[in-house]
């Protein structure tokens, strides 16, 4: 009786691990992940791996592009056909001052198949270059957009609106002193123009640090952060702004208009979050096939056992807040330059049923993660880590046009190593590479 007992307890766990098997097996088949290599690129701080790079990715018709810094400091431009592991490299005659993580590149490709590029800011000229033909990645000379407040530009943003003209946003001064414009891009004509000289005015003793996108209807959603200083402690407050017609006028989410520009007294506080709360800026903002805004960022109140992400939503006529409350990691956020900081800032997108949080953190040893939940119910979360190697300094970019039109998610990935107030690791180059993950839904 004892050795039958024995071998039913072995066959009890050989079915048990043979279950297992089986479930990982679904799970692995369900999450559709896999990685193509693109080339080794610098990696002494997080340039490459910035959450702000508007795109880092991006697809047009079915071709990706992509641009990052190799290790000499030269701007790599690159595209392979879709469904394909093999890239075409670019090395362009620009280079950029990759010690400040800062100079980061972003790029878009207009209707036309015209690349766009613009890289290296922080509180400088603006540098920006098309590419000489559709679809080639050499890129012409540097040129201007408008000619005006273009001397003391920082983070360049590329967007594509529903009528395909690309918006782009930037800010015209310093960190505690900025104002924020806005151009567009007249595809047929080849030509910018100005839409908006001054849309937030930090009034020489603010700026605003934002999130933006654009919904199915060709609503334009923006919402920020101010900070009162260099001292990234002193961000505070999440407001909140829409545009119907690209860009022009300006409204609050219920319907009335601004008197541009707008204003710390002027804007529209969709949540107050006060200075010293350990509030990042510069995340990410989504809308659901409703048009519905939601805005993803992490901050500490008083009740946190250490800074948490939460989600900013409209619900009717009322904003709520939700706190997904899964971290115990605690740490502070002050101080000035490129901060090395134990989670990324995160970047959220919405599917028809769920919404789908992107970071990485320490506390679980920096893997790549998604926090998924369904909309209609926002306080359950599931973590679900897309690699078992961690990712020291990176934050999450993804290809807009993969998810807008296939629901896929199609990550930068690379390993950086960021020194606290803009300092230098010694970091060797690093494999970059595209993540490319679709989730069940």
């Amino acid at each position: 009786m004892k050795i039958q007992v024995k071998k039913f307890r072995i066959s009890q766990q050989i079915m048990l691990l043979q279950i297992c098997l089986i479930a990982l097996l679904v799970i692995s088949c369900s999450q559709k992940i896999s990685t193509s290599h693109v080339a080794n690129g610098w990696a002494k701080n997080s340039v490459n791996t910035v959450i702000f790079r508007r795109n880092a990715l991006y697809t047009h018709k079915d071709h990706q592009y992509i641009g990052f810094y190799d290790n000499n400091r030269d701007m790599i431009l690159g595209k392979r056909k879709l469904g394909t592991s093999q890239w075409l490299l670019e090395r362009t005659p620009y280079k950029g001052n990759a010690f400040d993580a800062h100079n980061s590149i972003s790029l878009i490709v207009d209707q036309e198949g015209y690349l766009h590029v613009s890289w290296d800011h922080h509180n400088n000229y603006l540098r920006y270059a098309r590419s000489v033909s559709p679809e080639s990645l050499k890129l012409g000379e540097e040129q201007s957009m408008t000619g005006t407040l273009e001397k003391v530009v920082t983070y360049p943003e590329f967007y594509k609106l529903n009528d395909n003209k690309l918006l782009f946003a930037y800010r015209s001064g310093e960190s505690g002193n900025g104002d924020l414009i806005l151009n567009k891009y007249n595809t047929s004509l080849k030509e910018w123009s100005r839409a908006q000289s001054n849309l937030i005015d930090g009034e020489g003793e603010r700026n605003a640090y934002w999130q933006l996108t654009s919904d199915a209807n060709g609503i334009i959603h923006l919402s920020w952060v101010w900070r009162e200083s260099a001292d990234v402690a002193s961000n505070h407050d999440m407001c909140y702004a829409r545009s119907l017609d690209g860009g022009i006028t300006w409204q609050k989410s219920d319907g009335t208009p601004y008197d541009l520009p707008i204003t710390q007294s002027s804007a529209e506080i969709v949540q107050r979050i006060p200075q010293g709360s350990e509030l990042i800026n510069q995340t990410s903002m989504t809308t659901t096939d409703t048009g519905k805004p939601i805005i993803v960022t992490y901050w500490k109140d008083s009740l946190d056992r250490a800074p948490q992400y939460k989600i900013v939503t409209q619900v009717g006529d009322r904003w709520q807040t939700h706190s997904l409350d899964f971290r115990t990691l605690d740490f502070s956020l002050s101080g000035v330059g490129t901060k090395a900081i134990p989670i990324s800032r995160p970047q959220v997108v919405a599917s028809k049923n769920n919404l789908h949080v992107i970071f990485r953190d320490a506390e679980r040893g920096n893997p790549i993660s998604v926090a998924t939940s369904s909309l209609d119910r926002l306080s359950q979360w599931n973590i679900t880590d897309l690699t078992t190697d961690g990712y020291e300094s990176w934050e999450p970019t993804i290809d807009p046009v993969q998810w807008r039109e296939n629901q896929e998610m199609h990550l930068f990935l690379q390993n950086t190593t960021q020194v606290d107030g803009e300092g230098l690791s010694n970091a060797p180059p690093s494999a970059i590479k595209v993540l490319e993950w679709q989730p069940k839904e």
